[in-house]
């Protein structure tokens, strides 16, 4: 203990003896502690945004038949008779609502003949869980389907999130252009009923929501009547797995997920963006390392002729690394709570632009465990990094250094 104390205090003394030095190392190791916190936490808040995403959504079950983001458009269409298999589905007693959704990649225009491929929605009875910010919303009932003959009258009405408003410059009232191709598109025209998130922030990119047989023919899949999945909400008492497994019988050809399992369906299908952010992460801890044994090793470097002065005076090797460590230690922990404290306003800003770019908000989130992740690393590499440092500076120091 004697030994940890001496120690202890030569290091405290050496780091006070150059700020400057101190100062660039504690920066250094702030600088690997906050990159980790940040991919870190983009990684947190990545997984529960989509979690809370599906939750938010209030369906039990979601009838597939393949990722969300297969298809045409970029979104999957792979529900046909999507009208037929939710009134079947809606149909037993345990079901509450079964509702036919698609997304279609769509031209959307405003008045001044400027088209914007946006994610065209399409929901049928007017969508009624539809959370309204402005606007009368969509008159319910689905007209033109008509039983399946899609001859019905055609309501012309489109929902759209703010950020769709914004690039087209429109609001309520405004008329916009809807269709598959630009040519379709400028033969539809809806009228703006409503201002609406909803499915915004589920997709994290702008929309055009329309009735669901009329997303169908400006897209011209009115014939086959397909649909991207369909929503199955079940009674409070009923058993998920069972239903799930009723339903999977009755529909061999579609997969049957809750919401956990379409949650991990999609970052399945992302696996190699989760890779990348893995890798990230790693190498992020790496170039952290690097970065600061090399900080330490031109700080100890500079100290070789203290310590080769100490080595002559008889002081063990094991002491001298153990000094070298402490400094380690508490340019560590230096290091690591400033990495901490500018954590909170770089996460701010990179959820300022997450929102700005994909419309998510609260993307890069900061739990405790990430903080606490980052203050173990800075401890993890300080010490390390120093003892290395140490250890090689030790090989190399000779008495000429104390005749100098």
């Amino acid at each position: 203990m004697s030994r940890l104390r001496v120690a202890a205090a030569v290091a405290a003394a050496q780091l006070r003896h150059d700020r400057a030095r101190t100062l660039l190392a504690v920066v250094g190791i702030a600088v690997a502690v906050l990159s980790t916190t940040l991919l870190a936490s983009l990684g947190v808040g990545v997984f529960e945004t989509g979690q809370e995403r599906f939750d938010a959504s209030g369906r039990d079950l979601w009838v597939t038949g393949g990722s969300l983001s297969e298809g045409p458009g970029g979104y999957g269409t792979s529900i046909l008779d999507a009208h037929e298999v939710s009134s079947d589905i809606e149909s037993r007693e345990e079901v509450e609502a079964a509702v036919p959704m698609s997304f279609r990649g769509v031209y959307v225009g405003n008045a001044t003949g400027e088209m914007q491929t946006l994610v065209g929605v399409g929901v049928p009875f007017g969508g009624p869980f539809v959370q309204l910010q402005e606007g009368p919303g969509m008159v319910s009932g689905d007209p033109h389907y008509a039983n399946g003959s899609y001859d019905g009258e055609m309501t012309y009405e489109a929902i759209i999130d703010s950020r769709t408003a914004e690039l087209l410059d429109v609001g309520v009232g405004d008329e916009i252009q809807v269709g598959g191709s630009v040519e379709t598109a400028r033969q539809h025209e809806f009228e703006v009923v409503g201002i609406s998130p909803t499915f915004s922030s589920f997709l994290g990119a702008p929309t055009v929501t329309l009735h669901l047989s009329e997303l169908q023919e400006v897209t011209g899949s009115a014939g086959t009547d397909t649909a991207t999945f369909v929503t199955v909400s079940l009674d409070d008492d009923a058993n998920r797995s069972a239903v799930a497994a009723d339903l999977e019988e009755r529909y061999p050809d579609y997969t049957i997920r809750t919401n956990d399992e379409q949650m991990r369906s999609v970052l399945q299908h992302n696996a190699v963006v989760i890779a990348v952010g893995g890798a990230l992460v790693v190498l992020s801890v790496v170039a952290g390392f690097a970065l600061t044994l090399n900080v330490l090793s031109i700080v100890v470097f500079q100290q070789r002729a203290e310590l080769a002065a100490l080595t002559a005076l008889g002081v063990s090797s094991r002491t001298l690394v153990a000094m070298v460590a402490g400094q380690g230690v508490l340019l560590g922990a230096a290091g690591g709570l400033l990495g901490i404290a500018v954590t909170p306003p770089f996460v701010i800003a990179l959820n300022y632009t997450a929102e700005t770019i994909v419309g998510f908000e609260g993307l890069v989130r900061t739990p405790e465990s990430v903080l606490a992740l980052g203050i173990g690393i800075a401890l993890v590499i300080g010490t390390l990094a120093a003892a290395i440092a140490g250890w090689r500076t030790l090989r190399t120091v000779d008495m000429g250094q104390v005749m100098r």
